[in-house]
């Protein structure tokens, strides 16, 4: 099983030249493969390998000798990622890969051998730059594969280590309801938790706006290329790390907690990226971090052998009824409590969410990519008529009787395009 481990640098004024000098020159080999893969793509309409690539790497140090000054290895790995980053959008995970700009946030360069990690030295020795100091708060066992080697806006340092510890993820067992909680993300709380827990959110960003906002006004006012204009702009880069630091450390607390108190996890698969494009509520959703922290619920259920269920993103977790089934319809988001018309039950929205993404996943509604036809406007009942018995479709009767909470009709699969209809 590979696990990351990462810790902070401190190289010297020396050795941040030369690591600035392998960034860069990592930087301009990935933008170079990068036009050269392009061009030959839309010239002559093929596919340069990597491979290919890597063999014209000696032509091009020979033309530019300063990239003679650098790890080898490292060249040869910014490759590996520029093709790495095309299966990414290939894949359709994430978009098409660009040029890498010098001033970026977060800038890296990748030593796939020949380094040594030193626990007793406090040291790490990397080719051609040296032993660098390093604060390892922990230590690991394994077989290393690879360590990069980070840079920071804010003028700090990481180290990167991938090691393979030899052993394989314990098989999740099977879920038990008793001991499964479901987890429904929000706004107004973070989580809310099918057992009644609510955890507030904490809402770092917009904590830390006003003093945002004046570092940037006093950074606006800076001559560009000036000295002062370097220091306000390390101000801003570190009140937005701090930021992200907070951030991180309630989601890794949180997703902790979860893991280690509950034998199963229920949760919703979200939209993030469509539901940015809200003009209303991007900063506030960007802030949460919703699927940096499903990330974390995730490896970390895998690491500790329990089960992640999830359903899909057009279960109407919050539109139904969690004792009897009955959908409201015309229920809106502001609406944040409402009593079921069918069974007279008054419904808090996030906690009857969180309930109905607990049935919905362990009754089998695992349906990410495959949208869901509403449920009717009570149980079992049309527009105007009364309903059928009580508990004839109910969320938890479909369970017992291990059937779907929900099913996709022929109709409802036809206004979409994109799904046959058998």
């Amino acid at each position: 099983m590979l696990r990351r481990y990462r810790y902070r640098l401190y190289p010297t004024e020396d050795q941040k030249t030369l690591i600035a000098q392998h960034l860069g020159c990592c930087r301009f080999v990935y933008n170079w493969a990068l036009a050269r893969k392009n061009q030959a793509y839309h010239d002559e309409g093929i596919s340069l390998s990597r491979y290919g690539l890597m063999k014209q790497l000696p032509a091009l140090k020979a033309e530019l000798p300063w990239l003679k000054e650098v790890n080898a290895q490292s060249l040869q790995q910014s490759i590996h990622h520029l093709f790495r980053a095309f299966k990414n959008f290939f894949e359709g995970r994430a978009e098409a890969p660009t040029f890498k700009a010098k001033h970026a946030p977060e800038q890296a360069f990748t030593v796939p051998q020949s380094y040594t990690v030193g626990f007793k030295q406090g040291t790490v020795k990397l080719p051609k730059i040296g032993a660098i100091k390093a604060k390892y708060h922990r230590t690991f066992a394994g077989a290393m594969k690879s360590a990069t080697v980070i840079r920071r806006s804010t003028g700090r340092y990481f180290l990167s280590v991938v090691v393979e510890d030899g052993q394989k993820p314990p098989k999740p067992a099977d879920p038990v309801p008793d001991q499964t909680v479901g987890i429904d993300l929000g706004l107004a709380h973070y989580a809310v938790l099918s057992t009644g827990e609510k955890v507030e959110n904490p809402r770092h960003l917009r904590n830390a706006q006003q003093r945002l906002a004046v570092l940037q006004r006093r950074l606006a006012r800076k001559q560009k290329g000036s000295k002062n204009r370097n220091k306000a702009r390390l101000k801003v880069a570190r009140c937005h790390q701090t930021i992200a630091d907070q951030r991180q450390d309630f989601q890794h607390q949180l997703s902790s907690r979860l893991v280690r108190e509950n034998q199963a996890l229920a949760v919703e698969s979200l939209n993030v990226d469509g539901m940015v494009k809200n003009h209303a509520l991007a900063r506030s959703i960007s802030d949460a971090g919703w699927g940096t922290f499903l990330a974390m619920l995730a490896y970390k259920c895998q690491e500790a052998g329990k089960p992640l269920l999830k359903i899909g993103v057009f279960e109407p977790s919050s539109k139904t009824c969690s004792v009897c089934g009955y959908r409201k319809a015309d229920l809106t988001l502001k609406d944040r409590e409402w009593t079921c018309p069918d069974c007279g039950t008054t419904h808090d929205r996030d906690l009857n969410a969180a309930t109905n993404i607990k049935q919905f996943a362990l009754a089998g509604a695992e349906r990410a990519e495959e949208p869901v036809d509403p449920l009717p406007l009570g149980r079992g009942m049309i527009a105007g008529k009364p309903p059928a018995q009580a508990g004839g479709s109910s969320l938890q009767h479909r369970a017992r009787r291990g059937r779907p909470a929900l099913r996709l009709s022929a109709d409802h699969r036809r206004k979409r395009p994109g799904y046959a209809v058998s």
